[in-house]
């Protein structure tokens, strides 16, 4: 159980944020939790959506919820990872092996690996990496922007594993039926 009272769906919809939770709702297919959430902090709540917009123009779709997955995974999330197993698996089409792969810190892909490796070291280090996390990085082929932007990344995932994490919220996504759900 929750330990905040979440804004009801018809609260959210009829709310001055409307727009705002038209474009999650767009996004996912309705409102998750975490956003309504967030709708209690109006300045949160567009910073939040502000800040993935930009987001979403950094890297591939792919690389970004590997990320989501393998930051999520750090921060022992379990609503985000079930988020973005249901974003990975039906938008993104990354396969069930992949993603359990992603919460490690490791990929099938290995350009995709060094990101995501990076992603899981800034987040347990606190960003305290070491002169060879950011060789084995750039060798991969990340410029130095995609490596702000992959940090920047880890710090937005951070952000909402926190809100899930002490309002103690629970999976509103669709439950995914091939046992990669969280």
């Amino acid at each position: 159980m929750s330990r905040i009272d979440i804004p009801s769906h018809d609260e959210a919809a009829l709310s001055s944020l409307q727009p705002l939770f038209h474009s999650v709702s767009k996004r996912f297919g309705f409102v998750p939790d975490i956003y309504r959430i967030l709708s209690i902090s109006p300045h949160s709540l567009a910073g939040v959506i502000e800040m993935q917009a930009a987001l979403s123009q950094t890297l591939d779709v792919r690389t970004r919820e590997r990320i989501a997955l393998t930051v999520s995974d750090v921060n022992r999330c379990h609503y985000c990872i079930s988020g973005h197993y249901y974003l990975g698996r039906h938008f993104v089409k990354l396969i069930p092996e992949e993603m359990a792969l992603n919460r490690r810190g490791r990929s099938l892909d290995p350009k995709a690996e060094a990101a995501v490796d990076f992603a899981r070291k800034v987040a347990m280090l606190r960003g305290k990496v070491k002169e060879t996390d950011l060789n084995y990085v750039r060798a991969a082929g990340y410029s130095d922007a995609q490596i702000v932007e992959i940090i920047a990344l880890c710090a937005h995932f951070s952000l909402t594993n926190l809100l899930a994490n002490v309002f103690d919220l629970q999976p509103d996504f669709p439950k995914m039926t091939d046992g990669t759900g969280a």
